[in-house]
């Protein structure tokens, strides 16, 4: 082979070892119905530590990508540390748009969401390639707070698997939370912007901080002058208000906060190797 031709072989090699890993679609039975998934999985045959991801308002995916690239970019950070990652999609699987800007919500993050959440559990429990012992939860928006709701100390499963390993929930809304005197069963890291105004940061720490003493580990950590989605690359700091985008919420601000996206991959990734 050509010395040039030689060179470009091996830099396509090497390209494709870095190749961004692409989703599988994955379908995980409910009792009414199907929950549709995008599963992300290191090179190999495991078992591998294991993360379901649960997306926002906004949904999972768009027109023409099954994962978002706010998701995938989290995904793939994820998945290069070693870690599965599964995506369920509780509004395409329910043929829902966002659900963002809707008055009265198809499904509670509270109710059906929680049940995607012990499903996907359930499923992952059957796989050979996961690390069983070792199955977390991140969430963002109206994800992070169906989490808050699933790792209660009423939500644990009555089958011996074992339990979630960790929680990690980015700026969920925690106002109802706080207000039912909210603990955790598994240690769970709440993240979210001092400046968040969609969300609530008093209502947040009052739900963590009241949890100490009756609660497994729980932790805030409030980022200083960050907004909504601090961890979303490349979105400029604007108002939704002055959006027509009903992937979006109808008030506050969102954007990134370089400082804070670069401390919450810290710490995720720290929560998760505990």
């Amino acid at each position: 082979m050509r010395p040039r031709l030689t060179a470009l072989f091996l830099t396509l090699l090497m390209s494709a070892a870095h190749a961004s890993p692409a989703p599988q679609q994955v379908d995980i039975p409910l009792a009414s119905g199907i929950l549709h998934a995008q599963l992300y999985k290191p090179v190999g045959e495991g078992p591998f530590p294991t993360v379901i991801a649960l997306h926002g308002c906004g949904g999972l995916g768009g027109h023409s990508d099954p994962v978002l690239p706010r998701y995938r970019d989290w995904a793939e950070r994820l998945v290069r540390a070693g870690n599965a990652v599964l995506l369920p999609d509780s509004y395409g699987s329910r043929e829902l748009g966002p659900q963002c800007r809707v008055k009265e919500m198809h499904l509670k993050a509270r109710r059906e969401r929680v049940g995607d959440i012990a499903a996907s559990r359930a499923w992952l429990m059957k796989q050979a390639w996961v690390a069983r012992g070792r199955v977390s939860l991140i969430g963002w928006a109206n994800g992070a707070s169906a989490l808050l709701w699933a790792v209660r100390p009423q939500g644990a499963a009555r089958d011996a698997a074992p339990d979630f390993r960790a929680a990690i929930a980015f700026y969920p809304d925690c106002r109802i939370s706080a207000g039912l005197g909210w603990s955790a069963r598994v240690p769970t890291l709440v993240l979210i912007g001092g400046n968040d105004d969609v969300s609530s940061p008093p209502a947040c720490r009052q739900m963590v901080e009241g949890a100490h003493g009756r609660s497994a580990l729980a932790r805030i950590v409030v980022y200083p002058g960050a907004y909504h989605d601090f961890d979303r690359a490349n979105t400029p700091l604007h108002a939704a208000a002055g959006s027509t985008d009903v992937a979006v919420p109808e008030h506050g601000h969102l954007g990134t906060d370089a400082v804070a996206r670069a401390e919450s991959q810290k710490e995720v990734a720290e929560w998760l190797a505990r």
